[in-house]
């Protein structure tokens, strides 16, 4: 499972045209899933991200987790994540789960996130095509595999 995490100070997701979820501060949550993920990925996925320190705090060092600056999560699924570039410059995206797989595990993952940080998490339409608006903070934006746990 692949997570793409970006602080921002506003994020949203519209779908033909209408907005369908939006927050302020907090993290967008651009969320892959892959043939080989299990429950224990979307749950460890979860756990680390809801406890990640990208804030800045009193000294303005990057040690405020989500919870003490009252952000929110917004999460969207995008299969993208698992993109294979090495042959040709069609990407491949073999890895990818299916949606009966794939879908499972996504909401699984929220669901985790949800218990985590004890707030609802809003979220895309998982296969829709959807417009991501945010502004990322700082910038910061952090990559994580369940694979790698880096």
């Amino acid at each position: 499972m692949r997570a793409l995490i970006q602080r921002v100070s506003e994020a949203s997701v519209t779908i033909e045209g209408t907005l369908t979820d939006k927050i302020g501060t907090g993290y967008l949550v651009l969320l892959g899933v892959e043939e080989e993920d299990h429950t224990e990925d979307a749950v460890w996925l979860a756990t680390k991200i809801s406890k990640m320190r990208l804030f800045s705090d009193a000294e303005g060092k990057m040690n405020a987790a989500l919870d003490e600056v009252g952000g929110d999560v917004l999460v969207v699924s995008q299969f993208t994540l698992h993109a294979a570039t090495k042959k040709g410059n069609r990407p491949s995206y073999i890895r990818a789960a299916r949606p009966e797989k794939a879908i499972p595990l996504y909401e699984r993952f929220v669901h985790e996130l949800e218990t985590a940080t004890g707030k609802k998490v809003p979220t895309g339409v998982f296969g829709a095509d959807m417009k991501v608006a945010l502004v990322n903070d700082g910038p910061v934006t952090i990559w994580m595999d369940s694979k790698a746990k880096e």
